[in-house]
């Protein structure tokens, strides 16, 4: 149904913007989740190792600032507003702020195009609890679909990978192998949503508009515990599986889970995946991710356009159509598993 609106609202994660923020921001991310104090503190180090800053907030700007311009430009005239899940500005806040400048109703982008809890449920949580913070001033919030199939997002990522490909010389391109990367989640939470159906879907879109058939689908970035499933393969072992069959010179890496270069993606990929490529002698080639180009932007208007028009087209490539717009009540729950203690 067509909704009006007064604002729109980025939501995110968050990152530290110092090395004092390090500690605090992990521990938010962290809390309530069996994840062990030594792995926080080594991905601490990754966060140190860049002088404590990761570089979502700064992208985060960027694309507001894009997406602002293409609003004064195309439509419609709506202020844009921003709220984090673990850093500032924490979603508490933005919707504070917003409750103050009269904001009645807004639409709300994600930046995270698959459902999963982490990447759709919980942030929807996050804006509940901070409705209930603000209280009955509060703006109501719709979440904007998945748009990990829509002609924008996969255009752009196969844009981003031919240019990838281009960068290896012409004999070896045919080749390449494309790693399509996204950040890894724990098996009881993939179970109840969609993300590796989407993921898979999303893959083979760009593969097929690239016009490039060896490509596969892989994880980066666990977290768990050893003991604890988590979604698989790593785009390392497979990095060093395809070097030990042969036959592999060159590898080209899409975060195609990310629309940013989080710290996950300078650190796991650029850092360490191109670190054991050049140790096995294999050519690497990090496509870009989505961030701010402008068709992209203008993908995040045209989202908020859709849920403002009765009869709004709602483009959607391959076979699984467009996302819903509204989640039923049992979409992507999650009950984290203990891991089973050693008698």
């Amino acid at each position: 149904m067509a909704a009006e609106y007064d604002a729109i609202i980025v939501v995110s994660f968050g990152g530290p913007e110092g090395p004092d923020d390090v500690l605090p921001f992990l521990e938010n991310v962290l809390r309530g989740k069996n994840v062990p104090r030594e792995r926080m503190m080594e991905v601490a180090k990754h966060y140190q190792s860049f002088g404590g800053v990761s570089p979502i907030n700064d992208q985060n700007r960027q694309l507001i600032a894009a997406l602002e311009a293409e609003l004064a430009e195309r439509g419609p005239h709506l202020p844009v507003y921003w709220g984090n899940r673990n850093w500032r500005p924490l979603l508490p806040d933005t919707l504070r702020q917003m409750a103050d400048d009269g904001v009645k109703r807004a639409a709300a982008f994600f930046t995270s195009a698959f459902s999963s809890y982490s990447g759709c449920r919980q942030y929807r949580e996050n804006i509940a609890v901070a409705q209930e913070q603000v209280g009955p001033a509060a703006p109501a919030i719709d979440k904007l679909r998945m748009f990990y199939n829509h002609p924008a997002f996969v255009g752009v990522n196969a844009r981003h990978v031919r240019a990838a490909l281009d960068a290896i010389p012409a004999e070896r391109r045919e080749r390449a192998l494309v790693l399509f990367s996204a950040h890894s989640i724990p098996m009881s939470m993939a179970e109840n949503c969609r993300y590796e159906k989407q993921l898979t879907e999303a893959s083979r879109l760009v593969a097929e508009e690239v016009g490039h058939a060896n490509y596969r689908m892989v994880y980066q970035s666990r977290s768990g515990p050893p003991q604890q499933p988590w979604l698989e393969p790593d785009v390392c072992d497979v990095i060093e599986q395809v070097h030990n069959e042969g036959g592999v010179e060159d590898v080209v890496v899409l975060p195609i889970g990310f629309v940013s270069d989080h710290m996950e993606v300078i650190y796991d990929l650029d850092t360490e995946a191109q670190q054991l490529c050049e140790r096995l002698g294999i050519g690497f080639q990090r496509a870009a991710t989505v961030g701010t180009h402008p068709e992209f932007v203008a993908m995040i208007r045209d989202l908020v356009v859709e849920r403002m028009t009765d009869s709004a087209v709602r483009p959607a490539l391959g076979e699984l159509g467009p996302s819903h717009d509204v989640c039923p009540v049992d979409c992507c729950t999650y009950t984290p598993r203990r891991p089973a203690q050693k008698s």
